[in-house]
C-alpha cells in the first residue's frame, strides 16, 4: 500500500522583496551613487546626477536594518566625500582629508539609520510616494547637524550647492539651501520609487495587473515633473531697488600656488595695488564707488606697518575711492588669551582704516587647531598654525559711503568658508545689507575644484537673499553674479586679473530671509516626530 503525501508549494518572493540587491551589489551601487552625485558639483556641474545619486542610494538603503543602512550610506557618503574635498589633500595632506571624509560620511550613515527607523511607523508603511517627504527631511537635518558640528561645522557638499545650474535653485529663495536640498533629495526618492515600480509591474506575473506600481511610476513622475516646473516659476528678480554700486575688484593673483603664499605677503600686497594701478588707468580716478580686494590681501596690516600704508594711500589715491581689503590683526580673544583676527578693513583716502569685520566662523584645524595635542598625533601640519584666529563678534556688514548716490550703503561681506553658512549672510541681509561681497583666498588649494565649488555656493545664495554678489580671490576663481545667480563675469586660476561691474543695490527681503531659522526648526522636529513614531508604532519587516 502506498501513499501520497501532498506539501504546499512554497510562497514566491514578491516582486518589491525580489528587488532588494545582494549586499554587495548593494554597497556597489551605494559607492556609485555617491560618486554619481560629486559630478553634479563643479567642476563637471551634471546638475541631474545628483537626482539620479540619492535615486541609487535610496535603492540600496531597502533593507530594514537601521546598521545595514548606516554602513550603506557611509559608503555612499565616503564615495562622495573623498572626490568632492580632494582639495583639502592638497592643502593639508593625506590625514586630515580622510579625517574629514570619514567624519562627514559618518554624519550620513546617521541619517540613514534615523531614516529606516522612521520609515518603521504605520502611517509610512505600504506607501512608497509619501515617505519620500519623510527622507528628505532627514536628509534637509543631516546637512544642517554637518553646519554646525562638529568643531563649528563643515557644510561643504550639500546638495543644494550642485543645482546653481538648474532649475531646482530658484528654491533658495524660499528657504534658502535646505530647500534645494530638500526638493533635491525628494525627487531622487521620486525616482527611485518609480524605477522600483516600473521593476516590480516587469517582474510580476503575467495575470497580475499591478495596479499600485502603475500608479507608482504616474504619480512620481508627475510629482518630479512639477518640482521641476515649479521651479521655472519662482520669481528671483535682479533689478536695482535702491541704486547702483560701480565697484572695481582686483585678483592679484600669487606667483606660487599652495601654503608657500602665505610666506610672499609683500609680492602679493604690491600685486593688489598695481591691479589697483591698472583699475585706475582703465576707468579713471574717481569713477568707481569701491575697490574690493580679496582675503588676505595684505597680510602686513597696515594699521601697524607704514610701508604697507604707503602702498594702500597710493592705490586709493590713485583710483580715487575707498579699498575694501582682507588682513589680519593680533589681540586678545573673549577669554585674554593671545589670538589673531582675520580683518576686511575699510581703508579711506586720506584717513586710512575707518571700518573693519573680523571673520566669525574660523575653519577648524586651518585657521585654527582644536584640540592641538591629540591633532598632533597624527600631522605636524597643526603646527604651521601658531596663533590660532578666533572669532569676531560683530555681523558681517561694512558701511561704506557713498557721495554719489549721498548716503551709506551696507555691504554684507563674508570672508571665505563663511559663504557655506545660512546663518552668517542671513543676519547680514537683514541688518540692511544690500550687496553681497565673498572675498576669499584659494591660493592654498592649487588647481582643485574648491574655488569653484565656493563660486557656486555664491551664486545660491545670491538666489537666497536676492543681491548682486562679487566672489573675489587672491588667485580666483572670481566672479560677478546676479540676483537670479546667473555668473556675469569670472576669472581663471592663478591669473592677475580685475572686475568691473555696475551692482543693483536691492533691499527688498526674500521669502528666505523672512523665514529665518523656522524651516530647519520645523524640519528637525518632523524628524524627531517621524523617528519617535518609528520606535512607537513600527515593527521589523523580516527576511530582508
Amino acid at each position: 500500500m502506498s501513499a501520497t503525501v501532498a506539501t504546499a508549494a512554497p510562497n514566491p518572493p514578491s516582486p518589491a522583496r525580489m528587488l532588494v540587491p545582494a549586499r554587495a551589489l548593494t554597497l556597489l551601487a551605494a559607492a556609485l551613487g555617491g560618486l554619481l552625485t560629486d559630478t553634479a558639483f563643479p567642476q563637471r556641474s551634471w546638475w541631474p546626477l545628483a537626482i539620479v545619486g540619492m535615486a541609487v542610494l535610496v535603492v540600496a538603503l531597502r533593507r530594514d536594518s537601521a546598521r545595514w543602512n548606516a554602513l550603506v550610506a557611509w559608503v555612499w557618503g565616503l564615495a562622495f566625500f573623498l572626490p568632492h574635498i580632494w582639495w583639502a589633500n592638497a592643502a593639508v595632506g593625506v590625514i586630515p582629508w580622510l579625517a574629514l571624509s570619514v567624519a562627514e560620511a559618518g554624519v550620513i550613515a546617521a541619517g540613514a539609520a534615523v531614516w529606516t527607523w522612521s520609515r518603521r511607523a504605520a502611517w509610512l508603511r505600504g506607501r512608497l510616494l509619501l515617505p519620500g517627504v519623510v527622507f528628505a527631511v532627514v536628509w534637509v537635518v543631516a546637512e544642517q547637524l554637518r553646519q554646525v558640528w562638529p568643531f563649528g561645522g563643515f557644510p561643504w557638499g550639500r546638495l543644494a550647492f550642485s543645482q546653481v545650474d538648474g532649475p531646482l535653485l530658484p528654491f533658495a529663495a524660499i528657504a534658502g539651501a535646505p530647500a534645494v536640498s530638500f526638493v533635491t533629495a525628494l525627487c531622487g526618492f521620486w525616482l527611485a520609487a518609480a524605477v522600483i515600480g516600473l521593476l516590480m509591474r516587469r517582474r510580476a506575473s503575467p495575470d497580475a495587473s499591478c495596479p499600485a506600481s502603475r500608479g507608482v511610476i504616474i504619480g512620481a513622475g508627475a510629482g518630479v515633473a512639477a518640482i521641476l516646473a515649479v521651479g521655472l516659476v519662482i520669481p528671483t528678480p535682479t533689478a536695482a531697488q535702491t541704486g547702483t554700486l560701480r565697484l572695481g575688484a582686483v585678483q592679484g593673483n600669487v606667483s606660487e600656488p599652495g601654503l608657500g603664499a602665505f610666506a610672499n605677503a609683500r609680492e602679493v600686497l604690491t600685486n593688489h595695488v598695481n591691479g589697483t594701478l591698472e583699475l585706475s588707468e582703465e576707468v579713471g580716478t574717481g569713477t568707481l564707488d569701491l575697490v574690493l580686494w580679496p582675503e588676505n590681501a595684505t597680510d602686513i596690516n597696515p594699521r601697524e606697518d607704514a610701508d604697507a600704508a604707503a602702498m594702500l594711500d597710493d592705490a586709493a589715491s590713485a583710483i580715487g575711492t575707498p579699498i575694501l581689503f582682507g588682513t589680519d590683526s593680533y589681540g586678545l580673544d573673549a577669554d585674554g588669551n593671545d589670538a589673531r583676527f582675520n580683518d576686511m578693513v575699510l581703508w579711506e583716502v586720506g584717513e586710512g582704516a575707518v571700518f573693519s569685520y573680523a571673520k566669525q566662523i574660523p575653519a577648524a584645524f586651518a585657521e585654527y587647531i582644536p584640540i592641538r595635542d591629540f591633532a598632533r598625533i597624527f600631522s605636524s601640519a597643526v603646527d604651521l598654525v601658531r596663533t590660532d584666529i578666533a572669532p569676531g563678534t560683530e555681523i558681517a556688514v561694512v558701511p561704506v559711503d557713498l557721495p554719489r548716490l549721498e548716503r551709506t550703503v551696507q555691504v554684507a561681506t563674508v570672508i571665505c568658508f563663511e559663504v557655506a553658512y545660512d546663518a552668517v549672510i542671513r543676519e547680514a541681509v537683514q541688518g540692511g545689507a544690500e550687496v553681497l561681497f565673498v572675498p576669499t583666498n584659494n591660493a592654498s588649494f592649487g588647481y582643485t575644484a574648491e574655488s569653484e565649488q565656493q563660486l557656486a555656493m555664491s551664486q545660491l545664495r545670491a538666489v537666497e537673499h536676492g543681491r548682486a554678489t562679487v566672489q573675489i580671490s587672491t588667485v580666483g576663481v572670481s566672479g560677478v553674479i546676479a540676483a537670479d545667480g546667473t555668473v556675469l563675469e569670472r576669472t581663471e586660476l592663478f591669473t592677475h586679473d580685475t572686475l568691473t561691474a555696475e551692482l543693483p543695490l536691492r533691499s527688498s527681503l526674500t521669502v528666505a530671509d523672512r523665514l529665518g531659522d523656522w524651516p530647519i526648526i520645523l524640519a528637525t522636529v518632523l524628524v524627531a516626530c517621524a523617528f519617535t513614531l518609528g520606535l512607537v508604532t513600527g515593527r521589523r519587516r523580516s527576511g530582508q
